[in-house]
């Protein structure tokens, strides 16, 4: 997310929303603590509207976690 946003000129902090899909609800809960620190080192202190949902699969068969992200970049 990080990289596409910087890609069309954005930053974290443009981000506005995030949807995060997971396959395995215990691993997901059970890796809080390193989900939340690799965050904060990629994104920083910005925490936009946020909601995660565990899914029974992914397109790519090896995914854990998929990340669908809004951004309004200013002009």
């Amino acid at each position: 997310v990080v990289a596409v946003l910087a890609e069309a000129g954005g930053e974290p902090r443009h981000i506005t929303s995030m949807t995060w899909y997971f396959t395995d609800k215990a691993e997901y809960v059970g890796n809080l603590k390193g989900i939340g620190e690799a965050y904060r080192a990629l994104i920083g202190r910005h925490f936009p509207a946020m909601a995660a949902m565990q899914v029974v699969a992914l397109v790519e068969d090896r995914a854990k976690v998929e990340i669908q992200a809004t951004a309004v970049i200013p002009d």
